[in-house]
Protein backbone atom coordinates (compact mmCIF):
# COMPACT_ATOMS: atom_id res chain seq x y z
CA UNK A 1 0.00 0.00 0.00
CA UNK A 2 1.07 3.57 -1.10
CA UNK A 3 2.19 6.03 1.81
CA UNK A 4 0.09 8.30 0.31
CA UNK A 5 -3.00 6.35 0.14
CA UNK A 6 -2.82 6.17 3.59
CA UNK A 7 -2.34 9.28 4.01
CA UNK A 8 -5.60 10.63 2.12
CA UNK A 9 -6.99 8.20 4.55
CA UNK A 10 -5.76 9.80 7.28
CA UNK A 11 -6.64 13.00 6.55
CA UNK A 12 -10.38 12.51 6.37
CA UNK A 13 -10.02 11.86 10.20
CA UNK A 14 -8.62 14.71 12.57
CA UNK A 15 -9.41 12.85 15.75
CA UNK A 16 -5.44 12.42 16.93
CA UNK A 17 -4.07 15.24 14.84
CA UNK A 18 -2.82 18.68 15.39
CA UNK A 19 -4.76 21.44 13.92
CA UNK A 20 -3.43 21.66 10.37
CA UNK A 21 -0.83 25.00 10.46
CA UNK A 22 -1.35 27.70 7.54
CA UNK A 23 1.46 28.33 5.30
CA UNK A 24 2.81 31.85 4.34
CA UNK A 25 4.89 33.43 2.29
CA UNK A 26 6.88 35.82 -0.61
CA UNK A 27 8.90 36.16 -3.28
CA UNK A 28 11.50 38.78 -2.77
CA UNK A 29 13.46 40.98 -4.89
CA UNK A 30 16.21 38.58 -5.85
CA UNK A 31 13.87 35.85 -6.47
CA UNK A 32 14.02 33.74 -3.31
CA UNK A 33 10.71 32.41 -2.53
CA UNK A 34 10.42 32.24 1.40
CA UNK A 35 7.86 30.19 3.51
CA UNK A 36 6.81 30.12 7.07
CA UNK A 37 4.08 28.32 9.38
CA UNK A 38 3.98 31.77 10.98
CA UNK A 39 3.69 35.23 9.00
CA UNK A 40 6.95 36.20 9.85
CA UNK A 41 6.58 39.89 9.07
CA UNK A 42 4.17 42.00 6.79
CA UNK A 43 6.02 40.84 3.70
CA UNK A 44 4.44 37.26 4.12
CA UNK A 45 0.98 36.55 2.82
CA UNK A 46 -0.94 33.52 3.48
CA UNK A 47 -0.23 30.73 1.15
CA UNK A 48 -2.61 27.97 1.83
CA UNK A 49 -5.39 27.87 4.65
CA UNK A 50 -4.86 25.55 7.45
CA UNK A 51 -8.19 25.02 7.80
CA UNK A 52 -9.21 23.81 4.27
CA UNK A 53 -10.04 20.22 4.51
CA UNK A 54 -7.14 18.18 3.01
CA UNK A 55 -8.70 15.09 1.17
CA UNK A 56 -5.77 14.06 -1.49
CA UNK A 57 -7.86 11.14 -2.59
CA UNK A 58 -10.46 13.74 -4.52
CA UNK A 59 -7.89 15.87 -5.87
CA UNK A 60 -8.73 14.33 -9.00
CA UNK A 61 -12.16 14.48 -8.83
CA UNK A 62 -12.40 17.97 -10.38
CA UNK A 63 -10.43 20.91 -10.95
CA UNK A 64 -8.54 21.91 -7.94
CA UNK A 65 -8.90 25.51 -6.29
CA UNK A 66 -5.93 27.71 -8.08
CA UNK A 67 -3.77 28.82 -5.54
CA UNK A 68 -3.73 33.13 -4.95
CA UNK A 69 -0.06 33.42 -5.59
CA UNK A 70 2.37 32.83 -7.89
CA UNK A 71 4.09 30.45 -4.85
CA UNK A 72 2.38 27.36 -5.79
CA UNK A 73 3.64 27.77 -9.70
CA UNK A 74 7.25 28.15 -8.66
CA UNK A 75 6.97 24.72 -6.06
CA UNK A 76 5.42 22.64 -8.77
CA UNK A 77 8.06 23.59 -11.72
CA UNK A 78 10.93 24.55 -9.65
CA UNK A 79 13.76 23.72 -12.27
CA UNK A 80 15.67 21.80 -9.18
CA UNK A 81 12.42 19.08 -9.22
CA UNK A 82 12.11 19.35 -13.01
CA UNK A 83 15.93 18.14 -13.18
CA UNK A 84 15.44 14.85 -10.59
CA UNK A 85 11.12 14.53 -11.32
CA UNK A 86 11.61 11.23 -13.93
CA UNK A 87 14.45 9.48 -10.65
CA UNK A 88 11.24 10.52 -8.25
CA UNK A 89 8.71 8.81 -9.92
CA UNK A 90 11.01 5.79 -10.90
CA UNK A 91 11.94 5.36 -6.89
CA UNK A 92 8.69 6.20 -6.07
CA UNK A 93 7.57 3.01 -7.87
CA UNK A 94 10.24 0.75 -6.87
CA UNK A 95 9.89 1.54 -3.14
CA UNK A 96 5.79 1.47 -3.45
CA UNK A 97 5.54 5.03 -2.30
CA UNK A 98 3.55 8.03 -3.77
CA UNK A 99 6.11 10.51 -5.46
CA UNK A 100 3.95 13.44 -4.19
CA UNK A 101 5.10 12.54 -1.00
CA UNK A 102 8.35 12.66 -1.88
CA UNK A 103 8.42 15.89 -3.69
CA UNK A 104 6.50 17.23 -0.75
CA UNK A 105 9.29 15.95 1.64
CA UNK A 106 12.29 17.20 -0.72
CA UNK A 107 10.43 20.88 -1.40
CA UNK A 108 10.42 21.17 3.24
CA UNK A 109 13.91 19.59 3.72
CA UNK A 110 16.60 20.87 0.64
CA UNK A 111 14.57 23.08 -1.45
CA UNK A 112 15.70 21.26 -4.48
CA UNK A 113 19.00 21.92 -3.55
CA UNK A 114 21.44 18.34 -3.92
CA UNK A 115 24.24 20.24 -2.35
CA UNK A 116 22.45 21.85 0.56
CA UNK A 117 23.70 21.13 4.26
CA UNK A 118 22.19 21.62 8.04
CA UNK A 119 23.27 22.84 11.19
CA UNK A 120 23.35 19.53 12.04
CA UNK A 121 25.13 17.95 8.90
CA UNK A 122 22.21 16.23 6.97
CA UNK A 123 23.11 16.47 3.33
CA UNK A 124 21.05 16.36 -0.11
CA UNK A 125 17.94 17.16 -1.47
CA UNK A 126 16.25 14.98 1.72
CA UNK A 127 18.34 15.55 4.16
CA UNK A 128 19.89 12.31 5.02
CA UNK A 129 21.81 12.25 7.91
CA UNK A 130 25.59 10.08 7.53
CA UNK A 131 24.05 8.02 10.08
CA UNK A 132 21.27 6.76 8.87
CA UNK A 133 22.86 6.52 5.41
CA UNK A 134 25.15 3.73 7.33
CA UNK A 135 22.59 1.84 8.63
CA UNK A 136 21.36 1.24 5.08
CA UNK A 137 25.14 0.37 4.38
CA UNK A 138 26.45 3.19 2.29
CA UNK A 139 30.08 3.75 2.46
CA UNK A 140 32.71 6.33 1.47
CA UNK A 141 35.51 4.91 -1.03
CA UNK A 142 38.71 5.97 -2.60
CA UNK A 143 37.07 8.28 -4.66
CA UNK A 144 34.13 9.74 -2.61
CA UNK A 145 33.10 10.20 0.67
CA UNK A 146 30.12 9.37 2.33
CA UNK A 147 29.10 12.79 2.18
CA UNK A 148 30.36 13.29 -1.16
CA UNK A 149 27.96 10.44 -2.57
CA UNK A 150 25.12 11.53 -0.71
CA UNK A 151 24.81 14.76 -3.02
CA UNK A 152 24.19 12.52 -5.89
CA UNK A 153 20.15 12.52 -6.40
CA UNK A 154 20.24 9.26 -7.37
CA UNK A 155 22.03 8.05 -3.83
CA UNK A 156 20.14 10.64 -1.78
CA UNK A 157 16.40 9.92 -3.33
CA UNK A 158 16.81 6.33 -2.69
CA UNK A 159 17.94 6.16 0.69
CA UNK A 160 14.99 8.39 1.47
CA UNK A 161 12.70 6.27 0.01
CA UNK A 162 14.15 3.52 1.18
CA UNK A 163 14.09 4.79 4.82
CA UNK A 164 10.46 6.09 4.44
CA UNK A 165 9.51 2.14 3.57
CA UNK A 166 10.68 1.29 6.41
CA UNK A 167 9.19 3.92 8.38
CA UNK A 168 5.51 3.29 6.81
CA UNK A 169 5.83 -0.43 7.93
CA UNK A 170 6.84 0.58 11.56
CA UNK A 171 3.61 3.13 11.34
CA UNK A 172 1.63 1.21 8.86
CA UNK A 173 -1.87 3.47 9.43
CA UNK A 174 -0.37 6.40 10.95
CA UNK A 175 1.39 8.28 7.97
CA UNK A 176 1.69 11.49 10.22
CA UNK A 177 4.10 9.42 12.41
CA UNK A 178 6.05 8.63 9.19
CA UNK A 179 6.70 12.04 8.47
CA UNK A 180 7.53 12.98 11.93
CA UNK A 181 9.66 10.35 12.31
CA UNK A 182 11.59 11.43 9.05
CA UNK A 183 11.92 14.97 10.96
CA UNK A 184 12.88 13.74 14.43
CA UNK A 185 14.13 10.35 14.00
CA UNK A 186 11.60 7.03 14.97
CA UNK A 187 13.27 6.74 18.57
CA UNK A 188 11.64 10.48 19.04
CA UNK A 189 8.30 9.31 18.03
CA UNK A 190 8.88 6.15 19.67
CA UNK A 191 10.00 7.59 22.78
CA UNK A 192 6.41 10.05 23.12
CA UNK A 193 3.97 6.81 23.15
CA UNK A 194 4.22 6.86 19.20
CA UNK A 195 2.61 10.21 19.20
CA UNK A 196 4.32 13.39 17.06
CA UNK A 197 7.10 14.80 19.59
CA UNK A 198 6.35 18.34 20.97
CA UNK A 199 8.82 19.93 19.17
CA UNK A 200 8.13 23.47 17.47
CA UNK A 201 10.30 22.05 14.64
CA UNK A 202 8.86 18.65 14.21
CA UNK A 203 5.03 19.44 14.47
CA UNK A 204 5.23 22.12 12.06
CA UNK A 205 7.16 20.26 9.58
CA UNK A 206 4.47 17.69 9.85
CA UNK A 207 2.27 20.22 8.73
CA UNK A 208 3.99 21.20 5.72
CA UNK A 209 4.59 18.19 4.43
CA UNK A 210 1.20 17.64 4.44
CA UNK A 211 0.31 21.17 2.47
CA UNK A 212 2.97 20.60 -0.09
CA UNK A 213 1.73 16.56 -0.21
CA UNK A 214 -1.71 18.36 -1.12
CA UNK A 215 0.14 20.92 -3.95
CA UNK A 216 1.96 17.87 -5.65
CA UNK A 217 -1.20 15.58 -6.30
CA UNK A 218 -1.73 15.18 -10.18
CA UNK A 219 -4.62 17.79 -10.15
CA UNK A 220 -2.79 20.29 -8.84
CA UNK A 221 0.06 19.45 -10.74
CA UNK A 222 -1.89 20.24 -14.12
CA UNK A 223 -2.09 23.57 -12.93
CA UNK A 224 1.37 24.73 -13.24
CA UNK A 225 1.43 26.19 -17.13
CA UNK A 226 -1.74 28.15 -15.88
CA UNK A 227 -0.12 29.46 -12.70
CA UNK A 228 3.02 30.86 -14.77
CA UNK A 229 3.88 34.43 -13.64
CA UNK A 230 5.02 37.34 -15.55
CA UNK A 231 8.61 38.19 -14.23
CA UNK A 232 11.51 36.11 -13.76
CA UNK A 233 11.13 32.90 -12.02
CA UNK A 234 12.41 32.54 -8.74
CA UNK A 235 15.59 30.75 -8.17
CA UNK A 236 15.83 29.23 -4.38
CA UNK A 237 13.44 28.61 -1.43
CA UNK A 238 14.15 29.84 2.05
CA UNK A 239 11.89 27.37 4.29
CA UNK A 240 11.30 28.73 7.89
CA UNK A 241 9.40 26.76 10.56
CA UNK A 242 9.18 27.63 14.67
CA UNK A 243 12.21 25.08 16.25
CA UNK A 244 14.68 25.01 13.24
CA UNK A 245 17.16 27.77 13.31
CA UNK A 246 17.40 27.69 9.56
CA UNK A 247 17.31 26.24 5.78
CA UNK A 248 20.37 23.54 5.29
CA UNK A 249 23.22 26.13 3.73
CA UNK A 250 24.77 25.03 0.20
CA UNK A 251 28.15 24.17 0.07
CA UNK A 252 28.23 25.18 -3.24
CA UNK A 253 25.80 27.31 -5.85
CA UNK A 254 23.32 25.20 -7.69
CA UNK A 255 21.69 27.72 -9.58
CA UNK A 256 23.17 28.88 -12.70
Amino acid sequence: MRIGTVLAAFMLSTAAAPAVADIYGYIDAEGIAHFSTERVDERYQLFVRGDVPFDSSRLGAGPAPAPASPLASYLASHPGLKKVENLLHETADEFALDPALLKAVMAAESAFNPRAVSPKGAIGLMQIMPATAERYGLQGDRRRSLEQKLTDPKINIRLAARYLRDLHRLFPTQPELVIASYNAGEGAVQKHNNRIPPYPETRNYVQVVKQFYQLYKPAANALAVALQHDGPAPRRIRMTLPGRRNMPETMEATHD
